[in-house]
């Protein structure tokens, strides 16, 4: 089975926020997967997608964000997920909006729910989307920031990220990583 995880926050409140385009990516790759309804276990709403290529869990940790890995964690060992069969996708200030970057490996970068994943997986060895949010102008605080909304003027960059890294992850379904990421960090 393969996991695809989005980061971010639970809540009307939080919909729409540059820390939620890894909900917004699930979201889109549900639809694209034709995924059934999420359901919930280990402070998490998932579903499984049965495809050829085989079993694909879309993943929303609902722990808020500084403490994604206490649902990915549980989820990966009862479902017997290993490390290299998971995708995070999660928001970055330090790329643009619409710029996109896939790693397999790196440092949580100053970001907290990156950081939970991390600690709980005891490793920093795994996929990874980083969709650019950009920073803060003006001297906004970043967490003010990371739970703004984005401009009419990113709209659509956020889109056509949300619809690359959505099709990234499917490309991924049935191509090794470092194929996808040769073909997707370069566009």
């Amino acid at each position: 089975m393969k996991m695809i995880i989005g980061l971010g926050n639970p809540g009307k409140q939080y919909e729409k926020t540059r820390h939620n385009v890894g909900f917004e990516a699930i979201d889109e790759l549900a639809e694209r997967l034709n995924a059934p309804a999420m359901q919930s276990k280990f402070n998490g709403a998932y579903t499984i997608v049965h495809r050829p290529e085989g079993k694909v869990m879309l993943v929303k940790p609902l722990t808020y964000m500084n403490l994604s890995g206490e649902c990915v964690g549980p989820l990966m060992d009862y479902y017997d997920v290993d490390l290299e069969d998971i995708v995070v996708l999660y928001d970055d200030l330090d790329l643009a909006p619409g710029k996109l970057r896939l790693r397999q490996k790196g440092s949580a970068g100053g970001h907290n729910g990156m950081k939970s994943l991390i600690a709980h997986l005891g490793s920093d060895t795994f996929n990874r989307i980083r969709i650019g949010i950009g920073r803060p102008l003006g001297g906004m605080k970043v967490s003010d920031y990371v739970l703004s909304t984005f401009s009419k003027d990113e709209q659509p960059l956020i889109e056509e990220m949300v619809q690359k890294s959505a099709s990234a992850c499917i490309a991924w379904l049935d191509s090794p990583f470092l194929e996808v990421m040769n073909n997707y960090n370069g566009a």
